[in-house]
């Protein structure tokens, strides 16, 4: 990618606000998941990313980790599969002998001009990656999360105005806000935060990967702040979610989207 996204900032200061965590972070290997897992890992936590297949990319992001003076596992595999999901989140607990956080943050998209080029494998795929393993890792998750617990979906803008041209993703993503509202409220009783964050155009390597020259070159530049945003400037919304800063707050969406107005 050029240019490639940025997943640290220069300005940010940690303040150990995760220190002792364990949290684990899906598609936290690159883009959004790789700049969250990093600060989590500047204010304190262990990481455990789960994977598809960039392999190249995970082992970048463990060693960034490492270098920061934390642990980190990485676990490659499909989400798509409940039993891998399950898999996941018991070899973060192997690894580090508890589980703090969950980020359920992996996702793929497939723009189509029409909904007629909308095969079921393809509904089906995109389904089972952005909403069915947000279920599936979070019910494992519950089996060893304490009071004090948070989980953090990944939802979009598109959540809230739709794509013509992401028709099946934009659903998934609709479905992970009553996902969020609807597990806070299930949980909490339990004491187990459940938020979600709804970024707008941010330039991951989803981008490049999926859209066409034309689309990547003006992505990002019809929001009010006229760009798309980095990885970095998303990534402390995750960590506000995560810690005792936002210890009121359950069932909510934060929105860093560069300006959009949303019906939230």
């Amino acid at each position: 990618m050029t240019p490639r996204p940025e997943s640290e900032g220069d300005d940010y200061r940690a303040a150990d606000k995760l220190r002792g965590c364990v949290a684990l972070v899906t598609g936290g290997d690159s883009g959004i998941g790789r700049a969250v897992a990093i600060l989590f890992a500047r204010e304190g936590a262990d990481v455990a990313i789960v994977y598809l297949d960039e392999h190249e990319d995970a082992c970048a992001t463990k060693q960034r980790i490492e270098r920061l003076g934390q642990r980190c596992v990485i676990i490659a595999g499909d989400l798509g599969d409940p039993a891998f999901c399950e898999d996941a989140v018991s070899l973060t607990v192997e690894e580090f002998g508890k589980l703090d956080i969950l980020i359920n943050n992996a996702a793929e998209q497939h723009p189509q001009e029409s909904l007629l080029e909308i095969t079921p494998s393809q509904l089906e795929r995109t389904f089972r990656t952005n909403i069915f393993a947000y279920f599936n890792t979070a019910r494992e998750a519950l089996k060893y999360m304490r009071p004090g617990g948070v989980i953090i979906n990944t939802s979009s803008v598109t959540a809230y105005r739709g794509s013509a041209h992401l028709v099946d993703y934009a659903s998934t993503k609709a479905a992970i806000i009553g996902f969020t509202r609807s597990l806070a409220l299930n949980l909490a009783d339990k004491e187990i935060r459940v938020n979600a964050v709804a970024p707008g155009p941010i330039w991951t390597p989803l981008i490049p990967s999926t859209f066409d020259e034309h689309e990547v070159a003006k992505f990002g530049s019809d929001v009010p702040l006229g760009r798309a945003g980095q990885p970095f400037e998303v990534a402390p919304a995750y960590v506000f979610l995560a810690c005792a800063d936002s210890s009121y707050m359950t069932g909510q969406v934060l929105h860093p989207n560069g300006g959009e107005v949303v019906n939230a």
